[in-house]
């Protein structure tokens, strides 16, 4: 028996096909919808029926075999058994009606003389599923209400996609542009990712850089998991505004846990001459604070804590409220996904975080998945770090910078450059 597939829009052409390629008579062994899943439900034509079909189909007997023992035969020989039983014929498919259009299935049965009423009934069965399956496809694929995307809302649908952004978060950025923008808006490349990067940008919430005024210190707390950098931005924010803005800068470090912590802080102390406190209790916290009641600045370093862990995340706190701090300053790694960090975000909101600063920019594939977190947690972004090197590698938060990102378009190194430029 020789099989084909044939596959086309619709299950009417897809029909015709089979028709025209094996005849009037040939049977329908397999029907399937194919291609409407992730990016190309959004692609037009893509919806595909999928058709198999053979020419002749033998359908096997389904009664037991019949002992011939009264003809004289030998029933103790495979040869001999196999030449009792009833030999099946060639039959073709059952055919169905279904809105005008004949389909067949491949559920044929033997001639009804010989069709005992299971058998019949598994017969009409099959007929039955195979009708709702035609017409529940015809149905499909006359349209299920959805507007397919012109192709330049596609494209940026899949840049999106391609920089991490989510499915969810994707559709809805491209539904928007869709709505606020004319046809003839929508064949300007330029003009549609700059107003999508302006969208992306309205959602993201900026503080700046951190305020320090002379004469009255501030005190500003890095918390966040293990390993998103908190010490290295620490030093990076301690560099930049010793050094370059001439504050009196003092640091605080409570990470005691990691080994080797401590000296790494102590020695970006005594390179940038920076007086420093190491504390393990709340009592040696409020003593530490205390004592750099003239610094213009206090730097407080925390041990990373599993957002997991609330015993710990609870002894952060204390520390926290010990230290009186300003600002409480979430460090999470943009390198991490969509769902972890807004879960980290979640539970450390009960330390009381204020802002959000991003490390290892220049480590994740796309700054897509960041998008959830930022337009749901509603921190403002602080700073953004996307490098090791101290003081370098750090910059106050910026949404047009941000934005770009996003799209995979060269970010902006300075001041406020606008995204049709960078599209440029």
């Amino acid at each position: 028996m020789e099989v084909k597939t044939y596959r086309a829009a619709t299950m009417q052409e897809a029909l015709a096909m089979v028709r025209s390629d094996l005849g009037p008579t040939a049977a329908v062994l397999h029907t399937r919808e194919i291609g409407t899943s992730g990016l190309l439900k959004w692609l037009p034509g893509m919806r595909r029926i999928e058709v198999t079909a053979a020419l002749e189909v033998n359908v096997p007997s389904r009664f037991a075999n019949r002992k011939t023992s009264d003809q004289g035969l030998d029933l103790t020989t495979p040869h001999a058994r196999k030449a009792a039983e009833p030999q099946p014929s060639p039959r073709r498919a059952a055919v169905a009606e279904v809105g005008g259009v004949t389909y067949e299935s491949s559920a044929s049965a033997p001639p009804r003389s010989h069709v005992p009423h299971q058998a019949a009934e598994e017969v009409k069965t099959q007929i039955s599923e195979l009708q709702a399956l035609v017409a529940d496809l015809c149905r499909r694929t006359r349209g299920t209400g959805h507007q397919e995307l012109p192709e330049s809302l596609f494209r940026l649908y899949t840049d999106l996609i391609e920089a991490e952004v989510s499915d969810g978060v994707a559709r809805d950025l491209v539904e928007r542009l869709r709505r606020e923008t004319t046809e003839g808006e929508r064949e300007d490349t330029i003009m549609l990712r700059s107003r999508l990067a302006r969208m992306i940008e309205a959602d993201i919430a900026v503080s700046g850089p951190i305020r320090v005024e002379s004469g009255r210190r501030r005190l500003v707390a890095l918390v966040g998991p293990t390993g998103v950098g908190k010490t290295t931005t620490i030093a990076k924010l301690a560099a930049n505004f010793r050094l370059r803005e001439k504050k009196r800068v003092g640091l605080i470090t409570v990470d005691t846990y990691r080994i080797a912590a401590v000296e790494q802080l102590r020695t970006y102390a005594d390179i940038i001459d920076l007086p420093m406190h190491v504390v393990s209790t709340p009592r040696e916290m409020r003593d530490a604070v205390n004592s750099l009641s003239s610094m213009d600045l206090v730097l407080l370093d925390t041990a990373g804590r599993s957002p997991h862990d609330d015993v710990k995340i609870q002894e952060l706190k204390s520390f926290l409220l010990e230290a009186a701090a300003d600002e409480v300053h979430l460090v999470l790694s943009a390198t991490a996904g969509a769902a972890s960090l807004e879960k980290t975000a979640k539970q450390f909101s009960a330390v009381g975080t204020t802002h959000l600063l991003l490390t290892k920019l220049d480590e994740a594939a796309g700054l897509g998945h960041l998008l959830p977190l930022l337009s749901t947690r509603k921190l403002p972004l602080s700073y953004l770090t996307d490098g090791q090197s101290v003081p370098d590698d750090i910059a106050p938060a910026d949404a047009v910078r941000l934005a770009c990102g996003v799209l995979g378009l060269d970010l902006p190194t300075s001041g406020r450059s606008s995204v049709a430029n960078a599209l440029r």
